[in-house]
């Protein structure tokens, strides 16, 4: 994050955690109440601090995207199972196998859209994903094919994991809360691009699809890759021939195959209010 440029007098909060690790050591500066609160890890990790946090894990991402000046963003969603074609052979399932197409697809997906992002100096446009394997590398990976920049939005879980090696690391971020993670995937989205997954891809499609149907976010293009895996897997027309969902609903969203074609149905989206 950029430097602090101060306009009052006051001594900033750095020269004082400073300053606190050179105190005499004592019975009470030893004490945990006497440490500074914002700098005391145990007291900002409390049960009662739980506000405070959501607060600082809104604030953190949203302050270093706005002094990067990234203005728009395009969702890639999908998969962190489906491997790069290369290692195809290493594929849990014959589906996973078959599905590593869409890698390419995410891949060529986020060059092509990069290289347009490049144009405004990497301010609109920019690709962002979770930060992890499998689709989500590959739209990282795409957007570093390209020369540009991309967004990562890393979330800690049970099992060890690390950012994939593509994500720009100034922009790669680290979550506590999946509601504020998947706050700031749409935040800034342009469009959003969802890629066969698992449960965590369920997940995001349908939030995103509930904020647009319910009006609570402005309709972007919003593309599903792979017409055969999503039609397998959710009956949509039963939805709307139950009147679970309206008929209209089912324009919400356009399947694709190809990167090309992707592209194409977000130049030609009719504009919103």
């Amino acid at each position: 994050m950029k430097e602090d440029v101060r306009k009052h007098p006051f001594r900033d909060s750095q020269q004082d955690v400073k300053a606190s690790h050179k105190i005499p050591d004592t019975p009470q500066t030893r004490a945990p109440a006497y440490r500074l609160a914002y700098a005391d890890n145990e007291f900002m990790c409390r049960e009662d601090l739980r506000p405070v946090r959501l607060q600082l894990e809104l604030l953190k991402p949203q302050l270093v995207m706005d002094e990067r000046g990234i203005e728009s963003t395009i969702v890639l969603f999908g998969g962190a199972r489906i491997p790069d074609p290369v290692n195809k052979d290493q594929a849990r399932t014959k589906t996973l196998a078959d599905l590593t197409k869409y890698y390419t697809e995410a891949r060529n997906f986020a060059r092509i859209m990069t290289e347009r992002s490049m144009t405004t100096y990497g301010r609109e446009n920019v690709i962002i994903t979770g930060g992890g394997p499998g689709v989500m590398e590959a739209g990282n990976r795409g957007a570093q094919d390209a020369g540009g920049q991309s967004i990562g939005l890393n979330i800690v879980l049970p099992h060890e994991q690390a950012p994939n090696e593509y994500v720009t690391p100034d922009l790669c971020f680290n979550f506590h809360y999946f509601a504020i993670r998947k706050m700031h995937f749409l935040m800034r989205a342009a469009a959003i691009c969802v890629f066969p997954g698992g449960f965590g891809t369920l997940d995001e499609l349908f939030e995103s699809l509930t904020l647009i149907q319910s009006g609570r976010m402005k309709r972007v293009p919003f593309l599903l890759f792979g017409k055969d895996f999503w039609e397998k897997i959710i009956n949509w027309e039963a939805l709307a021939e139950a009147g679970t969902i309206g008929a209209e609903d089912l324009n919400l969203f356009r399947f694709v195959e190809t990167a090309e074609e992707a592209i194409q149905i977000i130049d030609t989206w009719p504009k919103s209010d």
